[in-house]
């Protein structure tokens, strides 16, 4: 999905970017803006650059600091986060996500909708979150991020839990809530942690093809396993942006935009500069 031209590009867009490497491109911003919510047509007439806000947010995501931290360059700490509460409400991060997902998908030469997906989960430490579970296979105290992506690695559906739900339990509420987003997909992939009896029997009462592509012990030292690794790849991106190394945010909400802000600045800069 990434290659060393495509790399190559966009580190010459970031040398010419305004002042961060994260800030909205003209192209980029010509994509968001209409998702924005417009100004109201009765009273006061907000000063306040929605775009400048947009940068400050994914600044915040990639540099991993904190509110207050924000640099002079940015609107006040206090103006950005109250836009970010309420971009939250109105699910604008994954919207944005799930739309830039489409348009990259079929820039690529593929249907919009996928038909395949890859389930995995992923241990973080949180130290802020309200709740938080331990696992005892990770020995980590925090929150467990379970996702499915396409076979490409975009992120199609993330369900964020506290540490010491299982896989199977986690992926239930997956498999239960994508076909509401994603009507097309029928093929799951997924580890042997997956093969449950109550997972399987969610499967199939869904109409899903759930295939468990198992590790082999026979051949000694890493082997790459087809389709479990662009899972993994997803995680890398992810953890790639400060923010999304722990899980610092107490509310689940808050966090879960969070990663669509992140991944969709990702596929928002491969529409823009393909």
């Amino acid at each position: 999905m990434w290659t060393r031209a495509s790399r190559s590009r966009m580190a010459d867009l970031e040398k010419r970017a305004k002042r961060y490497p994260t800030d909205l491109t003209d192209e980029e911003w010509a994509i968001v803006r209409s998702f924005l919510p417009p100004p109201p047509k009765r009273g006061r007439k907000p000063a306040t650059d929605l775009r400048e806000v947009l940068n400050a947010l994914r600044y915040l995501a990639r540099s991993g600091g904190g509110w207050r931290m924000l640099p002079k360059d940015f609107p006040p700490w206090q103006t950005v986060y109250w836009w970010f509460r309420r971009f939250v409400r109105r699910l604008l991060f994954r919207t944005i996500h799930d739309v830039a997902l489409m348009l990259d998908r079929e820039q690529e030469g593929r249907e919009q909708g996928p038909s395949a997906a890859v389930i995995d989960s992923q241990c973080i430490k949180a130290p802020a979150a309200e709740e938080r579970g331990f696992d005892a296979a990770k020995k980590v105290v925090g929150r467990k991020r379970h996702i499915a992506v396409d076979t490409d690695g975009r992120l199609l559906m993330v369900n964020l839990t506290t540490a010491d739900i299982s896989d199977s339990a986690g992926a239930q509420s997956i498999v239960g809530a994508i076909r509401k987003r994603w009507p097309w997909l029928k093929h799951l992939f997924a580890d042997a942690a997956y093969d449950r009896t109550k997972l399987m029997d969610t499967v199939d009462y869904r109409d899903y093809v759930l295939e468990i592509v198992r590790r082999s012990d026979a051949e000694p030292g890493f082997k790459v396993l087809p389709r479990r690794w662009v899972v993994e790849r997803t995680f890398g991106w992810m953890t790639r942006w400060r923010r999304l190394v722990g899980d610092y945010e107490q509310r689940l909400d808050v966090s879960e935009a969070m990663i669509h802000l992140a991944l969709g600045s990702l596929l928002l800069r491969r529409i823009a500069h393909p």
